[in-house]
Formats: structure tokens, C-alpha cells, sequence
């Protein structure tokens, strides 16, 4: 199982999210393309339906995109969720995690984050990850995961 180097991104709610301090709790990190998009909203949307789910079974869930802290406020107010958003300007996180990808985008190339998905044990390891996915149903998916860890 894969250690992941600790790293810290600026999170909603004016907090700070650090991986070393999420430890002890199982984490589910999902990173997204953008803000307020048709795919990420239902996405983030599907997470936060679950997301009693996700405590129950002794998770935590954060999700990561490359937009302001502001834009992320705005997106976590108007869809009400109750989990973290992090800003990953510097792509620091996506980085660690090799979710940078060329994608065509209305027939451009444009450099973005591909829709992935990672499960991290209450030490940090790494147990589980989906990448290119789609987004409807996948929240559900990481969910039946997450259970299976105990």
C-alpha cells in the first residue's frame, strides 16, 4: 500500500486541511474538474446525499479542484455541501496524485484535471483508486468501497 507525502491546501469554511491530520479516519479524495459544471455538480451532489453514509462508515470526503477558495465557497453554499471543498491553485495535491491530463474540451486540447477518485485508510495508505470515471453512480460505488474497510 502507497504512503502519500503530506501535503496542505486552503479548505472552505476558512479552514486549512492538512493529509497527516486526517488520519485515524478512512478519506475519500475526489478530485474535479471545475466548479459548477454539469458533470462535478451532480458528482459532489451525489457524494453529499451520501455523506451520512460516508461518517457512518467512519469517512471522511473532501473534494479538490483547482478553483479560488471563493469559487468553491459559492459552489459549496448553493449545493449545500457538508464536506470540505480544497483549493488546489498550485496544483500541489493534483500533482502528488498525477491527475493533470490533456483532454479535449469542444475540440480543443486543454491541460485539466481528469475526474478521479481515491480511498485512503485511517493510516494514510492508499487502498483504492478510480480514474477517467464517470461521474453519475460513482459516489455510490466509492461508498460500497468504503464499507468493505471496516
Amino acid at each position: 500500500m502507497t504512503q502519500l507525502p503530506d501535503f496542505t491546501l486552503p479548505a472552505t469554511s476558512g479552514t486549512i486541511f492538512q493529509l497527516a491530520a486526517a488520519r485515524g479516519k478512512n478519506l475519500v479524495i475526489y478530485f474535479y474538474p471545475k466548479d459548477n459544471t454539469p458533470g462535478c455538480t451532480l458528482e459532489s451532489s451525489q457524494f453529499r446525499d451520501l455523506y451520512p453514509e460516508f461518517q457512518q462508515a467512519g469517512c471522511e470526503v473532501v473534494g479538490i479542484s483547482r478553483d479560488s477558495l471563493k469559487s468553491h465557497e459559492n459552489f459549496k453554499a448553493k449545493f449545500t455541501l457538508p464536506f470540505a471543498l480544497l483549493s488546489d491553485t498550485e496544483e500541489t495535491a493534483c500533482n502528488l496524485f498525477g491527475v493533470i491530463k490533456q483532454k479535449m474540451m469542444y475540440g480543443k486540447q486543454v491541460r485539466g484535471i481528469e475526474r478521479s477518485t481515491f480511498v485512503l485508510d485511517q493510516d494514510g495508505a492508499l487502498r483504492r483508486e478510480w480514474r477517467g470515471l464517470k461521474a453519475d453512480g460513482h459516489a455510490a460505488e466509492v461508498l460500497q468501497f468504503v464499507k468493505t474497510l471496516g
